[in-house]
């Protein structure tokens, strides 16, 4: 099945709320016409202005959150909840971002409960895998990948799949410079989707986009989506100029 381009940018901790608006603007004219996914994901704080300026009536461009708590209200100083994004205007969640695991301890359970919490808010979850240098070099990488989705996946209904969309990115390739060659990502990607199809069939695992991040660019982003199993990518660095970021969204199309 042929998909659309799905271009996802997290902005991580970058962008006042003025800067991440005058990006909106200038971004606005530079992809409108253009027949590719493409979300948004700002800091907290400069989503609803976002929100305001070009996510309303465009139907390709929509916008995201960077991370949320899985219940909707409570004690819980500094988080989000989904009903509070939701009415923010948002659509996806990126969720178990490799920063998210490594720097604030989440776990696999906790990445399956925000899955799930997404889900029953309808946010659809950007749901993140992705294995060390380490593990990779000692023969590890399919093992670590596969336990991070079959965990993230527990309990998911056919129906559930059907709103998921999965991001590989090797966690030596982010922000490093240091990319992971576009077979490698494929063939990861490759291995990810059988995982889906052996608990829910071909059909459904064909239809998740599976997004590649670590270090995409203008220059090679077209290299990766030549690739079978490949559906768009995950960008952090590059999709923080507005000219970098438009063409890697012109560039994906191949």
């Amino acid at each position: 099945m042929i998909k659309k381009p799905f271009i996802a940018a997290n902005w991580k901790m970058y962008k006042t709320t003025g800067e991440a608006v005058s990006f909106a603007q200038d971004i606005e004219e530079m992809i409108e016409d253009l027949d590719v996914e493409v979300v948004v994901c700002p800091p907290l704080t400069a989503i609803k202005s976002v929100s305001t300026i070009i996510w309303q009536d465009k139907p390709n461009f929509k916008l995201g959150a960077q991370n949320m708590f899985w219940e909707e209200e409570g004690a819980y100083t500094g988080e989000v909840s989904p009903l509070m994004l939701k009415e923010l205007g948002v659509d996806y969640i990126i969720v178990g971002h490799s920063e998210r695991r490594q720097y604030f301890a989440e776990t696999d359970a906790f990445v399956n409960k925000k899955v799930k919490s997404a889900l029953a808010h309808d946010l659809i979850p950007i749901m993140c895998c992705g294995e060390s240098l380490e593990r990779r070099e000692q023969g590890l990488a399919e093992r670590w990948v596969n336990g991070q989705i079959v965990a993230g996946l527990e309990g998911l209904s056919p129906g559930d799949i059907e709103r998921l969309v999965v991001a590989y990115e090797p966690i030596w390739a982010i922000g490093t410079g240091r990319n992971a060659l576009p077979e490698d990502a494929n063939a990861m990607s490759a291995y990810i989707r059988s995982i889906i199809a052996g608990a829910y069939g071909d059909e459904l695992a064909g239809q998740v986009p599976i997004l590649y991040g670590g270090s995409v660019k203008p220059e090679n982003i077209s290299d990766f989506m030549r690739e079978e199993h490949v559906d768009g990518a995950l960008v952090g660095g590059a999709s923080l100029k507005p000219d970098s970021f438009a063409k890697i969204c012109m560039n994906s199309i191949v």
